[in-house]
């Protein structure tokens, strides 16, 4: 009626079994679509309707995504090379030999840690099955040893950082409530280090026009040495750079100075402090309400804080001791960095979920990894992305990974999709 073009197959349905029906039959003609598709989208087609029905967190309830099963393929991990992260991490990438997945061709793969390497059985020439997880990220779900000629090889992780020769310490970390240990660059100044920093800022603060190669090139060129750099970057220090032509300058200076206002929850994430994510950033934002606050607030201030345990304060209060970190922040206010006044309530504790901690391994069929992010939090639950002890529920979905087995063995309560819905409704 408004003239907007709708797809040939897209049907009014009046049960629940034309529902599925129509799933089936798009399922059938995949491979027959001109474009790529991972589900059917199933909403509610009265506007009035789906707006009482609301929201959880991001998810209208007047829609669902019915997931198909992710495409898989069978490959060879030819290498296995060493990245390192913002904190040093050095984490271990399966490079393997280019096989179409969905559409796209997948040649890396992150194997995590050396934990999860053991745990496939992965050695270097082995065969492998993979997938997209989520129909997105590249994933290897197997290891098919009876492929295996006598050639492969074992993978030991390096003893040196890759990029910088120093030593690589193995440390202990904490994430979402669970201790382990992980290879880290003992360089406080490693330049792969310096550079997942830059990434990291420049994504929280979402100036998509500036890529990993471009962030590179700019350090190259001697024009940033540092995040705060970015955002004093002129049209004139690109134009001359070869490959820079006057127009893309152009969009890349408008949109590092359309992005200079931020909210304080994702400048606290932007600034990459050990063990601070998305969800203890909003914690902090809530709780503090300022800048100027968080920076003050002592050791006890910050443990006292629902949700932030004692390494995460530790690292919070160490990074604001730190001058050279506050000089950091300082020149990312002088070069225009504002940061945006906004009113962060945090969910009222009640229901099922309230005051628990859920994790999710492998692919929901409702909803996305974010959305069931929003739906816990929302629901006054805590999202935590790895399994420990303390963990109240895990949901497991379609290729659920190590996170599974692990929560049987600690003996946390394993729910299915559906479970999970049932109590995040209640």
């Amino acid at each position: 009626m408004l003239g907007f073009p709708t797809d040939k197959h897209t049907q009014v349905c009046g049960t629940l079994d034309e529902v599925n029906n129509f799933r089936e039959k798009i399922l059938n003609l995949r491979q027959q679509l001109p474009y790529e598709i991972d589900g059917v989208v199933v909403q509610v087609n009265d506007r009035e309707i789906f707006k009482r029905l609301g929201v959880v967190g991001k998810a209208p309830r007047g829609a669902i995504a019915f997931k198909f099963a992710a495409k898989k393929a069978t490959t060879v991990v030819e290498e296995i090379k060493i990245q390192v992260g913002r904190q040093g991490n050095l984490t271990p990438v399966a490079v393997m030999r280019p096989v179409e997945v969905g559409g796209v061709t997948i040649t890396h793969a992150s194997l995590h840690n050396e934990d999860e390497i053991k745990r496939l059985g992965l050695k270097i020439g082995d065969t492998v099955v993979v997938q997209r997880a989520g129909d997105v990220i590249p994933q290897i779900v197997e290891v098919l040893p009876k492929m295996r000629s006598g050639k492969e090889k074992t993978f030991h992780m390096p003893t040196v950082c890759p990029v910088c020769g120093f030593k690589a310490e193995r440390q202990m970390i904490s994430e979402g409530g669970e201790k382990g240990t992980a290879l880290i660059c003992s360089n406080r100044r490693c330049p792969a280090k310096d550079l997942k920093q830059l990434e990291h800022l420049v994504n929280a603060f979402e100036i998509y026009t500036i890529g990993p190669k471009i962030l590179a090139r700019f350090k190259d060129e001697g024009l940033i040495t540092d995040a705060a750099d970015i955002f004093t970057l002129k049209k004139e220090d690109l134009v001359g750079l070869e490959r820079f032509g006057e127009k893309s300058a152009e969009n890349i200076i408008s949109s590092i100075n359309s992005h200079k206002i931020i909210n304080l929850a994702k400048f606290i994430q932007a600034l990459g402090i050990l063990h601070v994510g998305e969800e203890t950033a909003i914690d902090l934002a809530a709780h503090f309400g300022s800048l100027e606050k968080l920076k003050a607030a002592s050791f006890e201030e910050i443990d006292s804080i629902p949700n932030i345990g004692g390494a995460v304060a530790k690292s919070l209060y160490d990074y604001f001791q730190d001058k050279r970190h506050l000089d950091f922040i300082e020149r990312l206010i002088q070069a225009g960095v504002k940061l945006q006044v906004t009113s962060y309530k945090l969910p009222a504790k009640t229901g099922p979920p309230a005051g628990k901690k859920v994790g999710v391994t492998g692919m929901l069929e409702s909803m996305s990894r974010e959305e069931a992010k929003a739906a816990v939090r929302e629901a006054g639950g805590d999202w935590v992305s790895s399994v420990s002890k303390n963990t109240d529920y895990v949901v497991a979905g379609e290729s659920a990974g190590s996170k599974l087995a692990k929560a049987k063995a600690l003996g946390v309560r394993v729910l299915n999709e559906k479970q999970f819905l049932d109590i995040i409704k209640r």
